[in-house]
């Protein structure tokens, strides 16, 4: 994958797919590119589709002072920046819409669009309590436990199947691979129960969708519900059934490349 030096001082492991108005997808906590699963070929069907890893994980170098959700952002702004990109379109997920909400927040002529998928705007306690748990084994260097931990994200039926490791297993090369990329996860969990933008999404002006589960624990659907009606003009979208898990695009793609693409394509220029 092509790795491009930004102006925040790292070098970006990133990579373009499909062609059409450009869309930038960022990552939630603790994975890298791979984890968008099926998703990133199936909306490059009619977009250009950026993705790219995190600072610290993947391809991508930790850099230098501290990592913030706003930080984050301006990363993400940098490669925009560095690609010639001067708007695109964005689908943040976890993590990764709290990125997108300080991206549309800071940057708002460079965001066409936004969709927010299983976001939350502060923390309240219970949110609080699972990411706190879900931290912890990245602060020991147990990845065996990260990894069975990270089963929260799927739903019921998911973890049920006899094959669910078999059906996993291609992805685990997606999460952090040595103790240098454990504690920028541990700092990505820290950046996520310190995300607030709470009294602050009033100012965004993007067209914004927010998406969630409602098997979502994680962020829960509450929480999402709290940032679309902060947004003026936002759409949520609670997709129910199984599979409606924090890991929705995994388990349910073809509804979140629907869901985005027909919103996305209310922003693109006629």
């Amino acid at each position: 994958m092509p790795q491009t030096r930004i102006r925040t001082g790292i070098t970006v492991n990133h990579e373009t797919t499909g062609s059409g108005e450009p869309l930038l997808l960022i990552m939630g906590t603790s994975g890298s590119i791979p984890l968008w699963g099926e998703l990133t070929a199936r909306l490059a069907e009619d977009h250009q589709v950026i993705t790219y890893d995190l600072r610290g994980l993947g391809g991508t170098e930790r850099g230098d002072g501290p990592m913030t959700v706003a930080s984050l952002a301006e990363d993400a702004a940098a490669l925009l920046e560095a690609l010639d990109v001067p708007r695109a379109h964005v689908l943040g997920w976890s993590l990764g819409s709290a990125i997108a909400q300080e991206l549309a927040l800071a940057y708002p002529d460079r965001v066409a669009s936004t969709v927010m998928y299983g976001t939350w705007a502060r923390c309240d306690g219970f949110q609080r309590s699972v990411l706190s748990a879900l931290r912890l084994p990245y602060v020991h260097r147990d990845m065996e436990a990260a990894l069975a931990a990270s089963g929260i994200a799927f739903s019921p039926e998911l973890l049920d199947r006899p094959d669910f490791e078999e059906l996993l297993g291609p992805l685990i090369p997606a999460f952090p691979q040595n103790e240098a990329q454990m504690q920028a996860t541990v700092e990505q969990w820290d950046a996520d129960l310190a995300h607030d933008t709470l009294d602050r999404l009033g100012s965004i002006t993007a067209p914004t969708l927010v998406l969630v589960g409602e098997q979502d624990l994680l962020t829960p659907p509450w929480q999402s519900r709290k940032v679309a009606d902060a947004i003026p003009g936002a759409r949520f979208e609670l997709v129910t059934g199984p599979g409606s898990s924090h890991g929705m695009h995994i388990e349910r793609p073809e509804d979140v490349v629907k869901m985005a693409r027909e919103w996305f394509s209310r922003s693109e220029p006629r």
